[in-house]
């Protein structure tokens, strides 16, 4: 357990303590002129003096950015930039990365164009950043409320995955990341998707062997295609619409805040229905997932005004080719099309399934 390592085209991911014997390495081999961290202000509370103290890092410039999604942008990014200019920062600089998605997707955009490139390690602290967005290079900021549409596919110098950092999650938090690994459960394999629906939410630490087995299935996919010209598409299961949701969700003032995996359940749920009309889905299969997941997350309600926002925010997907919306949609579990066309009817009654499903 405490000897995990991989390398995902080329950029090394390490996990607990062999993580921080790696670090130690590289930075006594590197000699960097300074070296910054960039945290949230959630994560400066809760993890740096633990990164600290793992670290043994002294002479270290810390910066602070506000938490959540509405801070994934160009303006932050340019705070970050004229701090690093101020403080002194160089072209041997390292930047550090400690913090959820929104940390290192951010932190990693900032050091790919600073001085045009400067090197970056991410030390992922919540679930999702974990599973999600420890592996595949992508690093980025939202475009106003549009998820993702500015950034840079370049991998991090290295990723440090420590499983200590996720004692300090709220259960939502937990849930959220879950979402993306029963998404790996989705695209690959019935078996680990299976396990995943036992994790222990409330010990997420002790799940460390299933959160790295997510990190090397998204590995494989990522490394198969780097640039996500074919299979990479599927690790966007149920997030055409789902970040169409999380969109209109962070657009509202009156809708209180929806979490990435939130919004991505939703997705794959209503992406499950469309795979069960579109592509023979088994419905019964279908059915039991949404069961599946209604269980473990509350409902969200979604009127029709909200789907007529979600189903003209689609029109942003990065997927899109021509104008025109493409899904991932499954056959079985492992088995799935990309690019798929999928009317506008279809996805209202989606939506109509979702409404109708009954926690038990």
């Amino acid at each position: 357990m405490n000897n995990k390592q991989l390398i995902s085209n080329g950029m090394p991911v390490y996990g607990n303590e062999r993580a921080w014997q790696a670090f130690e390495q590289h930075l006594n081999s590197q000699k960097y002129s300074t070296i910054f961290i960039l945290v949230d202000t959630n994560t400066k509370r809760k993890c740096l003096p633990y990164f600290l103290q793992k670290s043994g890092l002294q002479n270290i410039e810390v910066m602070v950015i506000g938490a959540g999604e509405t801070n994934k942008t160009i303006d932050t990014c340019v705070t970050v930039w004229n701090e690093l200019s101020e403080r002194g920062a160089d072209r041997n600089s390292l930047l550090i990365n400690l913090g959820g998605g929104v940390v290192t997707d951010l932190g990693g955009f900032v050091a790919c164009t600073f001085r045009r490139g400067i090197d970056f390690i991410n030390v992922p602290t919540s679930l999702l950043a974990m599973v999600d967005a420890a592996v595949g290079g992508k690093n980025g900021v939202d475009l106003g409320v549009l998820k993702n549409q500015i950034g840079i596919i370049r991998p991090a110098t290295m990723v440090l995955l420590d499983s200590d950092f996720l004692k300090t999650l709220p259960t939502r938090e937990v849930l959220s990341g879950l979402a993306e690994m029963l998404k790996h459960g989705m695209i690959t394999s019935e078996n680990y998707y299976q396990k995943v629906l036992k994790f222990s939410i409330n010990y997420p630490e002790t799940e460390f062997d299933l959160i790295w087995q997510s990190v090397e299935i998204k590995n494989e996919v990522v490394t198969e295609d780097p640039l996500e010209h074919g299979r990479r598409k599927t690790l966007n299961f149920g997030h055409t619409l789902g970040h169409a949701i999380e969109s209109h969700w962070l657009a509202s003032k009156e809708k209180s805040e929806l979490l990435h995996g939130e919004a991505v359940i939703i997705g794959m749920i209503l992406a499950l229905y469309i795979s069960a009309e579109e592509v023979s889905f088994s419905r019964e299969k279908r059915d039991e997932i949404a069961q599946d997941l209604v269980s473990l997350y509350d409902k969200i309600p979604i009127l029709e005004e909200d789907r007529i926002a979600i189903i003209d925010l689609l029109k942003y997907d990065k997927k899109n080719r021509n104008g025109q919306v493409n899904f991932v949609l499954l056959r079985q579990f492992g088995d799935y099309e990309i690019s798929c066309k999928v009317a506008n009817t279809l996805i209202n009654d989606a939506f109509d399934y979702y409404s109708e499903l009954k926690k038990n």
